[in-house]
């Protein structure tokens, strides 16, 4: 029998693009009911959209292939942003008020209203985390209900590409899949693998991908910088291909035997790993190719902390993705970074059910897919399938509903909750409103001024009016002065 509620989510991967649905049980875990995985390695490159038409026909295939297995039309998706270019900038904004002025949410939303229309060339605003606000010259959190003279919004935006972005929409929109919600993947992860404890208290989270390593940093319970640089475990391949083999050789020997970190005294002389059916490479040869690149990715990772949270980091540093799996990772972290407290993050922090080996594998290269899974809240579940309805002869999935359709009424942006990243769709609409208020104010200004000019208009004639009757009435009284006098 079809599920009657479920939850998809599409996961755009340099590699793989995959497709979930799941079900939120009451007990709060979630029941998976399909997974499907699609190869993107020709027309996804650092999580960034190359081929549009490439993109469009394997989001669709997905949502083809969950709708056959659920027996369920599939209504919109929820869909995680990544990728190459994505970083946070700090901003401020401040708003000077009147003496002793008691501080409320419409003046907060003022000021992230003026953060969020900022322009940045080529870049567009992803989300805004914010920090604290500056009351005078007290750091708060909540400013609401303070008295002060002036107030700060530290905000933190997290920008990408406009370009990359434009192209991610326009796929689904291409594909005729309606996105419910679109989710900065990197907030995701972190919300489905973080404790409470470690965000409270400070901490690093890397990401590991194959193409890309995410590095986000928490203190306070607050994001306080993100980055994504564009290496990861794949580079480590491409170095073993220096030893003339093809990619898939490289990628089987990086498995079968690269190691994060090696002692010296433990590295054998007399082992060598085969290359092909006549040529060998000595483990020692092999460990400074792995460890070299490894090195690199690890440095540019701690680069990316920001020196005000590189000693308060008490809840440590948690590694997780596919390349948080090659033995002694923690090591190797350890000795670039002088950091002792490491975890690695194999799973989500949630109670999943299924069947699946990719998922119960607990390899950290489900965990993203699984946080964007967890952050949809809106039913995906649509009629049951028509048996003689054959799935797979349209190019499109056309779900029952467009993105502009589910969003009619735009959001605004004190109205979302952090990760959260406003479609096209939802940023086009709210741009028509926003003309047609302007259009509405500029044409009641107008006409308030044509008003204001008839008026002064009016009273000038008025008043050129009472003067002459003024200088006629003087003029009478004259003559009739004069006349008396003779």
């Amino acid at each position: 029998m079809p599920a009657r509620e479920f939850i998809v989510a599409i996961e755009l991967g340099s590699y793989k693009m995959t497709g979930i649905a799941g079900k939120k049980n009451l007990d709060g875990s979630i029941t998976v009911l399909a997974l499907v995985k699609e190869d993107s390695s020709s027309f996804i490159h650092k999580g960034v959209v190359y081929n549009m038409d490439k993109t469009a026909q394997c989001i669709a295939n997905i949502v083809k292939k969950l709708t056959a297995t659920l027996k369920q039309e599939i209504t919109h998706v929820y869909v995680g942003v990544g990728g190459q270019s994505i970083r946070s900038v700090k901003n401020n904004i401040i708003k000077t008020l009147p003496s002793d002025t008691i501080v409320t949410q419409a003046m907060v939303n003022e000021l992230m209203d003026a953060n969020r229309n900022m322009s940045y060339q080529d870049q567009e605003i992803l989300d805004a985390a914010t920090q604290e606000y500056k009351v005078d010259n007290q750091l708060q959190l909540d400013p609401v209900g303070i008295q002060c003279s002036r107030l700060e919004g530290n905000f933190l935006n997290i920008l990408w590409r406009y370009d990359f972005y434009r192209r991610l929409n326009k796929c689904f929109e291409m594909a005729g899949v309606a996105i419910a919600e679109m989710y900065l993947a990197p907030l995701a992860l972190a919300d489905a693998v973080l404790t409470d404890a470690e965000k409270r208290s400070g901490c690093v989270l890397v990401d590991l991908g194959a193409d890309t390593t995410t590095v986000s940093v928490y203190y306070k319970n607050i994001l306080r910088h993100l980055a994504v640089i564009p290496l990861g475990s794949n580079n480590i391949t491409k170095d073993i291909t220096s030893l003339q083999v093809e990619e898939n050789v490289a990628e089987k020997l990086k498995l079968e035997h690269a190691v994060a970190f090696t002692e010296n005294g433990d590295i054998d002389a007399q082992v060598s790993y085969a290359l092909d059916a006549d040529r060998r490479v000595d483990q020692r040869r092999f460990v400074e190719i792995v460890e070299g690149r490894l090195e690199e990715i690890i440095e540019n990772a701690w680069y990316q902390v920001p020196s005000e949270y590189a000693e308060r980091l008490l809840g440590g540093l948690i590694i997780t993705g596919g390349g948080s799996n090659m033995p002694n990772i923690e090591t190797a972290f350890a000795n670039h970074t002088r950091i002792e407290k490491i975890r690695i993050a194999k799973f989500v922090n949630l109670s999943i059910n299924a069947k699946d080996t990719l998922i119960t594998a607990h390899n950290a290269m489900m965990n993203t897919t699984l946080g964007i899974l967890v952050k949809g809240d809106m039913n995906c579940a649509g009629n049951d399938v028509d048996p003689a309805k054959d799935l797979f002869e349209a190019t499109k999935a056309t779900t029952t509903a467009t993105t502009s359709e589910l969003h009619r009424d735009p959001r605004q942006p004190n109205e979302l909750a952090e990760g959260v990243v406003l479609t096209e769709a939802e940023k086009r609409k709210a741009q028509e409103i926003r003309e047609q208020q302007e259009l509405e104010e500029r044409i009641l200004r107008e006409a308030e001024e044509r008003q204001r000019q008839e008026e002064e208009e009016k009273n000038r004639e008025d008043g050129g009016i009472k003067k002459f009757g003024k200088r006629i009435k003087s003029l009478v009284k004259k003559l009739l002065s004069e006349d008396d006098e003779q």
